[in-house]
Formats: C-alpha cells, sequence, structure tokens
C-alpha cells in the first residue's frame, strides 16, 4: 500500500515541487473552505460568528498545524527539508573556507590514491582481456614449474586430443626487421597458430584472418595481420595496404587484415605490431639457425604459450583432468624428452602464475595500504568534525533550546558530511582518471610496444563513488555521540564548550589510529627504499658502467649457416678496432635484459638413464665468445676461460658458475677438469668456474648457469655484443653504428649503455618504490594535519589558561607541555603501535618488497626519525602560537 500511495502522489510531489507557490495557494484555498464549511456548521448549531471560528479552528487542530500534516503527507516537506539542509550546510561550508579546503583535499587525495590502485588491479587482474567470453579464457601451465612453454608437436596433442577446450591456440612473441617499403626496423610482433584468431573468437576490423584451413606445412602461408595501432600508425588508416607484401628478415609476407582497436594480444603488457602463422616461424625467426626441424622437434619448447576457451559446462578441475591424462600419454611415448608431465590452468593475460601471482600480491599490497590512507583521511576528516562540532557546542545549545530536535541536527552535520565527500570524491575520480589515463599510454621501457591496460572504467567511477559515501558516513559518525550527550542548559549557563571534555576523547582515539597508520605507511615505504638499494647492489655477476650493448640479429639480416659465424667473429674484429673500445664480447641472451632463459636439463655424468625427471638440474644456458667475460667483468675463480680453439672439433667444453658447481660437483674446486651431461648423451668438460649472478630477474634465487662457446653447437643468429670502453663515452654510439653500416647497410642494429639496458629488470622495483613512498608520504601527510590540527585545536581552547598561567609567571617549557602535552603523547602511543603493527607486517610486505625486513635497524631508526619529524613540523605552528601570548592583551579581551 504504501509503494501504491507513494506512486499515485509521485504527479502531487513534482508539481509540490516544481509549482511551490500554485500548490501552497491550492492548499490555502482548500483548507480555507474546510474552515468555512465548519464555521458554517456551528452557526447552524446557533454560535455567534466569533465563536463558531473558534469552534472550527478548534476542530482542525489550527490551520498552520493542518497545513504542515498535509505538506507532510504529501512529502512536500521531506523535500523543502533536503534542500532547506543542503542550503544550510552550504552556507556553513562557506563561512569556513579553510576547514572545508582542508576536508575536501583530504578526502580527495584518499580517493585518489585508492581509485588508481583499484584502477590498476581492475586493468590487469580483474579486468579480462578484450576477447569474448574472457571469463573462460584459461591458459596452460605446467604443474611442475611456472612455464607455459611447449614444444609445437606437444602442443598439437594437447590441441587435437583434448576433450575440453573448444579450440587450442598457441603463440610465441618475437622481433624481426619489418620492411614496410621504408627499410627495415626492428619490430615486435606475436608468431601464432592458425586457429589463433578463430579460437579466441575474434573478428577482423579489415579484411581478413588467415586459418588453420591454410595451414599446409612449413612456411606455406606467408600472410600477416597488422594490429590497429600498427595500421594507424605506419600506414595512415590506409585500406589500400591490404594485399601489399611487406618484408620480414627479407621474406615477403602478404598484408591480408587488420585486428580490432581494443585488441593487443593476450600479455598484458605486451601489444604486438603484428601477427603471422606459427608454421612460417621458420622464415620468421629462426631458420635453420636452430639446427633442427621446430615443427618436429619435442624437445624444443619454443611455443611460449597455448590457450583456449573452456567448452560450456567443463570445469576447470575436469579439463586439467583431461589435460594431465595426455601428459601420461606423453611420458609413455617420448621418454627422452619428457618426464612427468603434469598441467594445470592459469590466466594467460600476466604469464600465468609466473607473473600474476607476485603482481596480484604486489596490487592486493597496495589495495591494503590505500584503504589504510582511507582510514586515515576518515580518521583525520572524524577529528576534524568532533572539533568542529565542540566549536559550535553554543550554537548547537540554543538551537536545541529554542525547540529544534537532535534528529535534525544531526541530519545538518550529515548533510555536511556528504557535501564534502562528494566534493573530495570527485575531485579525487577526476584525479585519479587523468593519472590513469596517464599511465594507460605510458611508455616505462624505451623501444619496446609496451602498453599498461589500466584506462578507467565504470568500475573505477562506482569504486570512488562507494569510497566517497562511505567515508562520508563513517567521519559523518563521529561527532553523534556529542550531540546526543549536549545539554543545552550547562552550555548557555557556562557560556563555553562544554563538549567532549571526557578524559579519553572520540578525537584522541582516532588521532592514536591515525597515526599508527601514518607509521605503518612510513614503515612499508622505507622499507621498499631499503629494498631498492639491495636490488642496486646485488651481486650480478657482470658490470654493466662503462659498456655498450649492441643488438644485431643477424638473422632478421638473412645470414644463415655458416655464414652467421664468419659474420659474428667480423663483428667482434670491426667493433675491436672502434676508438676507445677496450674488449668487445658476444652472448646470445643478454642477462637482466630479458626474462627469457634457455634452459636445459643436465645430468651427473654417472647418471645412465637421461630422462627429465632424473636431471640433476636445470641451469641457464648460454652461448658467449671467448671475450665475453673480460667484456661483461664477471670474475673467474678457477679455471681458464674459453678460446677460439674451441669449435666444433675440439671436445665439448663449458665454463659453469658457483651455484652449478656446487649442485652437480658438491663444490667449485671439484668442478674443474670433471665432466656432466646434456640429454642426448654429449659429455661436457668444465675447464672454468666464474660468479654467480642474475640471469632472468633480479628478485630470483641463486641458479645455475653454463657458459659454452657458439663455435660448438649450431649458429645461433641473435648476436648480442658487449663492448667495454676505457671510459664513459657518450659520442662512440655514432661510430658503432657506422662500422655497422660499413659491415652491412641493411642490417638492423640496436645501440643502448647497459646501464639503460637494466631500466626493464629494475622497473618493478622502483615501480614499488614509487608507489609505497607516495603512500607513506600521503600518509604522513594526513598524520600531520591531524597533529596539526589536535594542537592548535588544545592551545586554542586553554588560551585563558595558558594567559593566566604566563600572567603566573609560569616558564615556556610548562606553557609548552600543558598546551602541547597532549598532542605529543598521542603522537607517541600512535608511533610506537604503528611501529609495532610494521614489524608485525614483515610478511605483507615481503610479498610486495624483495627481500622486506621491517626488522632492519636502519628502517626502525628511519621510521623513528621520521615520525619526530612529522611531530616537530605538526607542532611548531601551535607551539609558537603559545610562547607568543600575550597574557595582558589576552585577559584584557576576556
Amino acid at each position: 500500500m504504501r509503494i501504491e500511495h507513494w506512486f499515485y502522489t509521485l504527479p502531487l510531489r513534482l508539481r509540490s515541487l516544481f509549482r511551490r507557490r500554485q500548490v501552497d495557494q491550492d492548499l490555502e484555498d482548500e483548507l480555507q473552505y474546510h474552515l468555512e464549511m465548519k464555521i458554517e456548521e456551528y452557526l447552524a448549531k446557533g454560535l455567534t460568528p466569533k465563536q463558531s471560528r473558534q469552534a472550527a479552528l478548534k476542530a482542525m487542530d489550527g490551520l498552520t498545524q493542518k497545513k504542515e500534516e498535509c505538506r507532510d503527507l504529501r512529502g512536500i516537506n521531506a523535500i523543502e527539508n533536503t534542500f532547506r539542509d543542503l542550503r544550510f550546510s552550504v552556507r556553513l561550508l562557506a563561512k569556513s573556507p579553510g576547514f572545508t579546503v582542508v576536508a575536501v583535499l583530504t578526502l580527495a587525495l584518499a580517493i585518489c590514491a585508492n581509485a588508481v590502485v583499484f584502477g590498476v588491479l581492475n586493468g590487469m587482474v580483474l579486468r579480462p582481456l578484450n576477447v569474448p567470453r574472457p571469463e573462460s579464457l584459461y591458459g596452460i601451465e605446467h604443474g611442475n614449474e611456472y612455464s607455459m612453454t611447449e614444444s609445437y608437436p606437444d602442443y598439437v596433442d594437447l590441441r587435437d586430443r583434448n576433450r575440453s577446450f573448444d579450440s587450442l591456440a598457441a603463440f610465441c612473441p618475437t622481433q624481426v626487421g619489418l620492411d614496410t617499403g621504408n627499410g627495415s626496423a626492428r619490430s615486435y610482433g606475436d608468431v601464432v597458430s592458425g586457429n589463433y584468431f578463430d579460437a579466441l573468437g575474434l573478428q577482423p576490423y579489415l579484411g581478413r584472418f588467415f586459418h588453420a584451413s591454410d595451414e599446409h606445412g612449413a612456411n606455406s602461408v606467408p600472410y600477416l595481420v597488422l594490429s590497429y595501432s600498427f595500421w594507424h600508425d605506419h600506414f595512415s588508416d590506409d585500406r589500400g595496404v591490404l594485399g601489399r607484401v611487406v618484408r620480414i628478415n627479407k621474406h615477403p609476407f602478404t598484408v591480408v587484415g587488420v585486428t580490432p582497436p581494443d585488441f593487443h594480444g593476450i600479455l598484458i603488457f605486451g601489444s604486438p605490431d603484428f601477427y603471422v602463422p606459427l608454421v612460417d616461424g621458420d622464415e620468421v625467426q629462426w631458420g635453420s639457425l636452430m639446427g633442427s626441424d621446430l615443427l618436429h622437434d619435442r624437445g624444443n619448447q619454443w611455443v611460449f604459450m597455448t590457450l583456449g576457451h573452456l567448452k560450456s559446462g567443463v570445469t576447470s578441475e575436469q579439463a586439467v583432468a583431461d589435460l594431465n591424462s595426455i601428459g601420461v600419454d606423453l611420458d609413455k611415448a617420448y621418454p627422452k624428452t619428457h618426464g612427468k608431465t603434469r598441467f594445470r590452468l592459469a590466466r594467460p593475460g600476466l604469464y600465468g602464475d609466473y607473473l600474476g601471482g607476485p603482481a596480484q600480491a604486489f596490487l592486493t599490497g597496495l589495495l591494503l595500504l590505500a584503504g589504510l590512507i582511507l582510514l586515515a583521511a576518515c580518521a583525520n576528516l572524524g577529528s576534524l568534525f568532533a572539533a568542529r562540532t565542540a566549536d559550535r557546542s553554543r550554537e548547537i545549545a540554543l538551537r536545541l533550546a529554542l525547540g529544534s530536535s537532535r534528529h535534525r541536527i544531526l541530519r545538518t552535520l550529515f548533510t555536511e558530511a556528504f557535501l564534502i565527500s562528494l566534493a573530495g570524491g570527485g575531485l579525487g575520480l577526476s584525479a585519479s582518471v587523468a593519472l590513469l589515463r596517464g599511465l594507460s599510454t605510458w611508455q616505462p621501457v624505451p623501444n619496446i610496444p609496451m602498453r599498461v591496460p589500466v584506462s578507467p572504467d565504470g568500475n573505477v567511477y562506482l569504486v570512488a563513488l562507494l569510497l566517497a559515501l562511505v567515508s562520508g558516513l563513517l567521519f559523518g559518525l563521529v561527532p553523534v555521540r556529542q550531540v546526543l550527550r549536549t545539554d543545552p542548559y550547562q552550555i548557555v549557563k557556562a557560556g563555553s564548550n562544554v563538549i567532549g571534555m571526557r578524559r579519553v576523547t572520540v578525537r584522541d582515539l582516532l588521532l592514536v589510529g591515525q597515526v599508527a597508520i601514518c607509521a605503518v605507511l612510513v614503515t612499508s615505504s622505507i622499507v621498499a627504499v631499503r629494498g631498492l638499494v639491495r636490488l642496486l647492489h646485488a651481486k650480478l655477476g657482470f658490470e654493466p658502467r662503462n659498456v655498450m650493448l649492441i643488438d644485431a640479429d643477424l638473422n632478421m639480416a638473412g645470414y644463415r649457416g655458416e655464414a652467421v659465424l664468419a659474420m659474428q667473429k667480423r663483428l667482434i674484429e670491426a667493433l675491436q678496432k672502434v676508438p676507445g673500445a677496450r674488449t668487445v664480447g658476444l652472448i646470445d641472451f643478454v642477462p637482466l635484459l630479458t626474462t627469457y632463459v634457455n634452459v636445459a636439463p643436465v645430468f651427473t655424468d654417472q647418471a645412465a638413464e637421461l630422462k627429465p625427471s632424473n636431471a640433476a638440474a636445470h641451469p641457464a644456458i648460454y652461448r658467449i665468445s671467448p671475450e665475453y667475460f673480460q667484456a661483461a667483468g664477471t670474475a673467474l675463480l678457477l679455471g681458464r676461460t674459453l678460446t677460439w680453439h674451441d669449435d666444433q672439433n675440439a671436445p665439448r667444453v663449458a665454463v659453469v658458475n658457483q651455484e652449478f658447481a656446487r649442485r652437480i660437483f658438491g663444490s667449485v674446486a671439484n668442478a674443474i677438469g670433471r665432466y656432466y651431461k646434456m640429454q642426448d648423451g654429449t659429455r661436457v668438460q668444465v675447464v672454468g668456474a666464474v660468479e654467480d649472478g642474475k640471469y632472468a630477474m633480479l628478485t630470483e634465487d641463486p641458479r645455475p648457469a653454463a657458459f659454452v662457446p657458439i663455435m660448438q653447437g649450431p649458429p645461433t643468429g641473435t648476436t648480442l655484443l658487449i663492448l667495454r670502453l676505457d671510459r664513459n663515452r657518450t659520442e662512440i654510439a655514432s661510430a658503432i653504428r657506422n662500422t655497422l653500416r660499413g659491415l652491412d647497410a641493411g642490417m638492423p642494429a640496436q645501440i643502448q649503455n647497459w646501464n639503460e639496458g637494466l631500466s626493464i629488470a629494475l622497473f618493478p622495483a622502483r615501480l614499488a618504490t614509487v608507489a609505497l613512498g607516495v603512500l607513506g608520504l600521503l600518509g604522513a601527510m594526513l598524520a600531520g594535519t591531524g597533529v596539526f590540527g589536535m594542537a592548535a585545536y588544545s592551545v586554542s581552547r586553554r588560551l585563558k589558561e595558558l594567559g593566566i598561567r604566563l600572567a603566573l609567571g609560569a616558564q615556556r617549557r610548562e606553557i609548552l607541555e600543558a598546551g602541547l602535552g597532549r598532542a605529543l603523547k598521542l603522537l607517541a602511543f600512535g608511533s610506537a603501535a604503528g611501529i609495532v603493527l610494521g614489524m608485525l607486517s614483515a610478511r605483507v610486505l615481503a610479498s610486495i618488497v624483495y627481500q622486506a625486513t621491517p626488522r632492519d635497524p636502519l628502517v626502525s631508526a628511519g621510521v623513528i626519525f621520521a615520525m619526530l619529524l612529522l611531530g616537530l613540523l605538526a607542532t611548531w605552528i601551535p607551539a609558537q602560537r603559545a610562547l607568543s601570548l600575550d597574557p595582558v592583551t589576552l585577559l584584557r579581551e576576556e
């Protein structure tokens, strides 16, 4: 009935809102009509006109009261009261611009921090990829390691034999020399299976995609699909690009289509320029350089990721069981290349659990810290609102004494709180949207097409609105008890503030909590800085200073077979003659420049059955020239380095690191001259040992590594030259470029300083340090304003008392203790509680920052110093005010 009544009276409510004068006049006429009818009724009973009017008014309980009842029934009063409260609250806030600005900015900072962190978490973890049915898209990950790589034959078996996926696709990122008609330039793309686009359910923006039906063996599909962004940037949206022939590593490919604008590949941070068929991988990247037929070699896991949509009604557990049954069959059929093959499903965007787990832990930790920022802001605003209510105690008491209800006063206070929350939320959301849009176009690593998919969407707006409303409710609740406990008679009689004079007030508790949160945030910030310092001083296994990196992929220039090794020698000899060059070395993959590491199982010399499950270790394998260690600054501990005589005609040799020697031979001293076996049975002699280092990631645990000669084994077109200079010379890049152009003008090359190349490896640590540092700074700002507000309010409230003390001869120290003692004690209690909480949060911080240890003495000392500095800055102005009091002037004013 209430809903029906509201529905039927809705037109009247709207009419009352927008045509108020006419509705009031209609109501007045109607009541006057009823009054006259009552008067006539009493006149008929024999009463005089005056008696009849009085009796009629009494029967109707008065015109004014009856009018208010009618207005309440029609909902007019509720609407008017709401607008009246809004106007009154706006006037009150406008009369206190300092309070309003501080409150809005405080909440805006907290909302902005939370919206930005949630936006990043939403874009990288929560929000699905831009493909149809993203909730059912899974990648296949090996259950015994954080790897999603497969050999091509294994991928085909999984694709054809599984019963759980609609279709399984595969892809592998690559970089090539792409010539669109203006010369060859380095470009990044994905080599994908023929069913890739069909399996993902994508439709082309322009032209068509290639399909599985186009594949008829190796190098049978010379087609290329451009990404929308690459087509837009390099072809100026030219629809005539279809059918155009471009060259990849000097091989012709025909452009057949363009991907949709919102599709940027499967990897979160990747943004491929193009897509080519996986069966053309030989021509695109590897050629004959790998020394094997990649489409039939089960021992070479070069397929980066296998993924697909689960069939409707199939659970992830059923799919894993299905895949594992295939894995068991593969183990039995191919014991030389397979061990205990088990699978699990993972979301493909962040490369499964390898990056997804750490990224999710990091962002979740950041979100928790951002939540603490919001709680600190609410505590700060609650404290400000409590102080403001206390200052308005006389006004509130007078309103209560004049008949206003406590409900009406509380409604006004909550209206102020929600106005501030909406203003702060709107400002914070605007700032967060600008920051997220900037992040979405940010290129953290030069020369690599990366994207940070954090553009704000409806989820970010909704979260910001909810946070603003909840925050308004939280800090609006703080003064409720003060209002409910107000005794208007006592306040009016005393003529001063008596609200909140208890020994321990709500404001005290809020300030202690706020300072404790600040101490936790400052602890996390200092831990992040210490973690970054440790990473910067970690033992890398090489010295990147005064070193230039030259990436000259010979495969892109069309070199094959023995011509590769010959060209590599020519490159080393030519660069050795560049003025300022000290030593030049070569390696196939520079440590830390990429997370990719060539890993292979190795066995002890006594091992008889060379199955993967019997491997003694899975070291990183690097192919190097003899001069590499000297050029890289890697220390040789024992034995000898490699020489040019270690070629195809010489026995197989290797130089290993300390971790390799410890795992296989027990110690470094025992390794020299000993042998280990590769999976194909080849015996390799250890001729030297070098220091341990970092190979894939700065945060990795010590891992074994082996360095083998580039002359032993099939040629590798991946040519990364390490050129050590006699001093830091910035002008040498042009000399290097001229030297390379003189050798082969068609060979694309990339030249950079090694320290600059390490930006990829240092990016996560730097990002964590900056993020935690900003949160710590925000926490310190909020706590500082809270302590300042408490100190300033304490001094302001006790000005008369402090003036009397000064007049009676009190010392400066006693004045400071009386005026600021309470604030400083609360700061001390809050800091102590925060430091303890920071120590207890070691496990949480460890999931955010590598080797986080809040128990580090330097961290503890830094937190204590920071909190002392915060207290000094926050109480400086109130202390100066207390010390500059003139008791004569103050008492005259009183």
